[in-house]
């Protein structure tokens, strides 16, 4: 008979970091807690001490690929694994692939293709960023593609998914984006969450769209009863004091215990010091972090395609070739964590809180993103400096 994984060393939960924890795990996680008061005589002789730190196994619910291959141009599951392999060998356990604004049928195919990953166990779920968004907005989302709201095509692509599908972005400025017969229906009907986002709203239609979502989400809350607003300050109007367009809304809400509000806290997307600011004015209950890496993560810089849009990396920036705007992310999760934490703008307990328990929470699964007995034996290893040491999933080593 096989004995479980022991872990010894610093330990990071919900609360604190235990300077002699443990951890004892297999598929599922046994116990985990202060070492002496834990491990048996035999676990004890058994466990291996680690250096840096054991933390849960991270969960990014916003990634469009990495290791050179993008979730919204992979035809076959072969590809979709190599980006979910780059994630995981980084510490990211639990991963949702996101695809970006294309044509219905490319959508349908890349969500049968994902569709067929997640009830693997391969993927935690998949994101839909678009058609649905502003073409004011619209980033790196092609705006040749985007189109008005359409509750029918989102019904189609959640009957696709299976049960997978777990948010998908949207304009709440544009018709039929919230309220009855809407996408936002559609989606929390058929057990996703609308993701607020790539808006050029004013307050007027933010506020009427989060509004909705609580109340929609207080009758059928299919995974979590909160909706999200996808990338906070990325893809939307910014923010004037005489003008000031939609991420005031989603601050009040997310204060309101509404709304969770993603942050791509890279340094490329938005500032450690802004991250900092809204961490110290939210808590971490209203932040989630996210990569929305595509595919050069991992890879050199160069040339790269992200749905339809051709990308260009240079210095580890991400941008459409020939344009400005930034085009997905290039970090780990793992990578966001180490650069908040060591620039002492986040407390690491935190830091790792809105990289595990936070995503988990998004996907209504309570045995991920944390190391409490029953949780899922994903456990992740880093050294002094936050670089991955090993990294377990299901109690395997990656």
């Amino acid at each position: 008979m096989k004995l479980p994984n022991v872990l010894r060393g610093k330990l990071v939960t919900d609360s604190q970091i235990i300077d002699d924890g443990a951890v004892v795990f297999d598929e599922v996680v046994l116990k985990a807690g202060v070492a002496s008061e834990i491990l048996t005589d035999e676990e004890a002789e058994a466990a291996v001490n680690v250096e840096g730190y054991i933390l849960p196994g991270l969960v990014d619910v916003h990634c469009h690929g990495g290791g050179g291959e993008s979730f919204p141009n992979a035809e076959t599951t072969d590809q979709a694994l190599v980006a979910i392999m780059e994630h995981r060998k980084h510490g990211t356990t639990s991963l949702v692939a996101s695809g970006v604004t294309a044509a219905a049928d490319v959508l349908e195919a890349r969500a049968k293709t994902l569709t067929e990953l997640c009830k693997a166990g391969e993927l935690a779920g998949i994101h839909f960023e678009g058609p649905f968004v502003s073409h004011e907005r619209c980033g790196a989302q092609d705006p040749t593609y985007i189109v008005d709201p359409d509750p029918q095509l989102t019904s189609k692509l959640i009957d696709i998914c299976e049960g997978y599908c777990v948010t998908m972005t949207l304009a709440p400025e544009k018709p039929k984006a919230y309220g009855p017969g809407s996408v936002a229906e559609a989606l929390i009907e058929g057990g996703a969450l609308p993701s607020w986002g790539h808006t050029d709203s004013g307050p007027e239609h933010v506020r009427a769209a989060l509004e909705y979502s609580r109340e929609k989400l207080s009758e059928t809350a299919p995974r979590s009863p909160k909706a999200t607003a996808t990338h906070l300050f990325n893809g939307m109007r910014p923010i004037h004091h005489r003008d000031p367009g939609p991420v005031p809304e989603f601050l009040a809400d997310a204060a309101g215990d509404g709304a969770i509000l993603e942050l791509i806290a890279d340094g490329v997307h938005v500032a450690p010091d802004m991250v900092r600011a809204v961490y110290e004015t939210l808590g971490r209950d209203a932040l989630v972090f996210v990569t929305d890496a595509m595919a050069a993560t991992g890879m050199p810089d160069g040339s790269y395609q992200l749905g339809p849009q051709a990308v260009t990396v240079k210095d580890g920036v991400a941008r459409l070739t020939g344009g400005d705007s930034i085009a997905g992310g290039t970090s780990h999760l793992l990578d966001q964590v180490r650069l908040l934490v060591e620039g002492g703008y986040v407390p690491l307990v935190d830091a790792v809180y809105m990289a595990t328990k936070q995503g988990a929470s998004i996907l209504g699964d309570d045995t991920i993103g944390h190391l409490n007995a029953g949780a899922k034996g994903d456990v992740l290893v880093v050294d002094e400096k936050f670089a991955p040491v090993s990294v377990y999933r299901r109690g395997e080593l990656v």
